[in-house]
């Protein structure tokens, strides 16, 4: 008989709105316990442990030293996520960052370092990857069934007015958001183009706040070649009033498949719809983040590295920092992540 193994105990490090959903994704993890929450704000962190259980931190040190807390969650504002993690794995906690990782390349690779060198894991949050409609899609181009890829994009219309970059004052800049459109919202399209289709090698872009009044961009634009040699276009923008969400077209010599938020809308090869097969129900909140919030629970007691770890964060962030030079330098931009291995 297995001998059942103790829940793994999470600390949660910000207590806003996508806190609720970590907590509520380790309230109904069997192999997850909240532990402790910290947050500036204590009425935040009193509002979120009425709802799901924890205790109150008075400093992030304060939590980081509880031997019940051994992942910490860290749902902050994108530019205090590569300090916090820094202070985290030093603290001997594995990671489970919100998207994006960081706002800089070079943050990134000192959060990759630094858990590394303590010997802890590092997860980010991509839930979109968690549908199992996006596990056959991937399965489907990985086997070759599209054929040669030709035309892959990717398309994000959203809706957020002007109401929701003044609701907080790091809402819409450079130093607390990294960007815009593109890094806050679109930032999971483009980590599933990616995902399914390939590193991108080189782009070229244009972004801008055409509606909005914020120092980041509420409207992209991007031209993208893949490693592979299949070109793209990524559309993304916050100004869409029909808000109609996330959209992926993947075009190949015998097949196309187009995915719309979380379900494979059609799927053709050969000229023929396929018969797709009967999927678990899936909603990316709070489904996906409590997969991966049990992912990482396995991760931790089975001595293995998580289902998105933080190399995999880096990808997307790699083509949104190149989007947003490329639109600076009003030129093609080459990614590390796509070249050729020497």
């Amino acid at each position: 008989m297995t001998e059942k193994k103790s829940p793994v105990g999470f600390g949660l490090i910000g207590c806003g709105i996508i806190a609720g959903i970590h907590a509520q994704g380790i309230l109904n993890t069997e192999e997850a316990v909240l532990a402790a929450v910290y947050d500036t704000k204590r009425e935040s962190a009193v509002k979120l442990t009425e709802k799901y259980g924890g205790d109150i931190c008075g400093s992030m040190e304060e939590l980081l030293a509880r031997g019940d807390v051994e992942v910490v969650c860290i749902c902050t504002p994108s530019g205090m996520h590569a300090e916090q993690t820094a202070m985290a794995a030093q603290a001997g906690k594995h990671v489970l960052v919100e998207k994006p990782m960081a706002i800089r390349l070079d943050d990134v690779e000192r959060m990759i370092e630094v858990c590394a060198a303590n010997d802890v894991l590092l997860a980010t949050v991509f839930p979109r990857r968690m549908s199992p409609q996006a596990a056959y899609a991937r399965q489907v181009i990985s086997e070759g069934r599209l054929g040669k890829l030709s035309l892959c994009s990717a398309y994000v219309m959203l809706y957020r007015d002007q109401a929701y970059y003044d609701s907080a004052g790091w809402r819409g800049t450079w130093a607390m958001d990294g960007g815009g459109a593109m890094m806050n919202q679109g930032i999971h399209t483009v980590d599933m183009l990616q995902w399914l289709v390939g590193p991108v090698a080189s782009l070229s872009a244009k972004a801008k706040a055409v509606l909005r009044h914020i120092e980041v961009e509420d409207t992209v634009i991007a031209t993208l070649e893949f490693a592979n040699g299949a070109l793209g276009v990524l559309e993304i923008t916050t100004t869409a009033r029909d808000g109609k969400g996330q959209r992926l077209v993947i075009h190949g010599d015998k097949g196309v498949l187009v995915i719309e938020e979380d379900t494979i809308v059609s799927l053709e090869i050969e000229g023929e719809q396929v018969q797709l097969p009967e999927f678990e129900p899936f909603k990316v909140i709070p489904d996906g983040h409590r997969l991966q919030i049990q992912d990482m629970a396995h991760a931790v007691r089975e001595g293995r590295e998580p289902v998105v770890t933080g190399e995999e964060g880096r990808h997307s962030l790699e083509i949104i920092l190149g989007t947003y030079e490329a639109s600076r330098q009003r030129k093609e931009i080459e990614l590390q992540t796509g070249m050729p291995a020497l």
